[in-house]
């Protein structure tokens, strides 16, 4: 039998910082797990040159960058290290740990300009016929689950966890929490308002069953608008994003293509290119910065380029 592996050791200065972002940023789990991840990488490679992370110089920080250049590391994740050390330094810097902050003279990582990925119309009506081709409780939760996304362009994360309570008392809204327990307000189409309707009354055969012992800390099934069995007491995102490849290969799309991130992305592009304003998608998606929403101006350039097409005269035929 194989000797388990020795979990890692997060270093004291590094499990300060991500106290403080959980108490003051209310950042997820999920966040809090990718710093300690990539902090502790970082901590192990100064490690083997006898420092401290919170020790660390600017050569230390460019010979890690190296490292994990030469290891084949893509840049985009070079990027995202980086930007956790950045973190961590302005942190120490302002706690007064350190006097200086040996990431400001380092420039991240060269990044191709990468376009997200989306569907077309066609393929998520596609899509979405599959879900509704579908028979029973089944057919109904992953209709509802469908709709909702494609009209919210919500994270996979908020969707399957939505509580009950985030419909509003007419059912035409959704009250998300977000990144950093910010809440948005979101309307909701009328095909997924009934479709939440029509899934409603088929709820219950998804929370667990009468008499079945619950873990200690398990989620309360009842709170939440798609309930589960699983622990946390709602869908969770890896289940959800099986029946979507199920969904992809039955509507004859390729399921490489298809990812509750892509339906998010395919939202986005589908509302700009029907004439949506950045800042009214910005906040749909839960966005901090509206620089982050800019990453879909290419559906905008797109339709300023038809625009002129069709409508400057230099453009008609002569």
């Amino acid at each position: 039998m194989g000797r388990r592996k020795k979990p890692e050791t997060v270093p004291p200065r590094v499990e300060l910082f991500l106290e403080m972002l959980a108490a003051e940023r209310g950042a997820s789990p999920n966040t809090l797990e990718s710093y300690r991840r990539d902090l502790t990488h970082f901590s192990a490679f100064v490690g083997n040159r006898k420092k401290q992370p919170e020790d660390a110089d600017v050569k230390n920080i460019r010979d890690y960058l190296a490292a994990l250049s030469g290891a084949g590391m893509a840049a985009s994740t070079s990027a995202r290290r980086l930007s956790a050390l950045r973190q961590f330094f302005r942190f120490l810097h302002g706690e007064n740990y350190r006097d200086d902050d040996p990431t400001a003279v380092i420039d991240s990582p060269r990044l191709g300009r990468s376009l997200p990925k989306y569907l077309s119309e066609e393929d998520v009506d596609l899509l979405l016929a599959a879900a509704q081709a579908r028979n029973g409780a089944d057919g109904a939760r992953l209709t509802a689950l469908m709709e909702v996304l494609y009209a919210t362009g919500l994270r996979v994360s908020e969707l399957v966890g939505l509580p009950l309570s985030a419909l509003s008392r007419d059912g035409r809204m959704l009250i998300v929490t977000g990144k950093g327990g910010k809440e948005r307000m979101i309307p909701l189409s009328d095909p997924a308002t009934e479709a939440i309707i029509a899934y409603k009354q088929v709820r219950d055969q998804f929370l667990p069953k009468k008499g079945r012992p619950r873990k200690a800390g398990s989620g309360n099934a009842n709170a939440y608008l798609f309930p589960s069995r699983a622990h946390q007491g709602h869908l969770t995102r890896a289940r959800f994003a099986q029946l979507l490849k199920e969904l992809a290969a039955e509507a004859g799309i390729d399921t490489a293509r298809v990812s509750p991130h892509v339906l998010r992305h395919s939202f986005a592009s589908h509302l700009l290119a029907h004439g949506a304003d950045l800042r009214s998608l910005q906040q749909m998606l839960g966005h901090a910065d509206i620089a982050t929403t800019q990453i879909y101006t290419h559906v905008l350039d797109e339709r300023l380029k038809a625009l002129v097409a069709s409508a400057h005269p230099l453009a008609k035929d002569t």
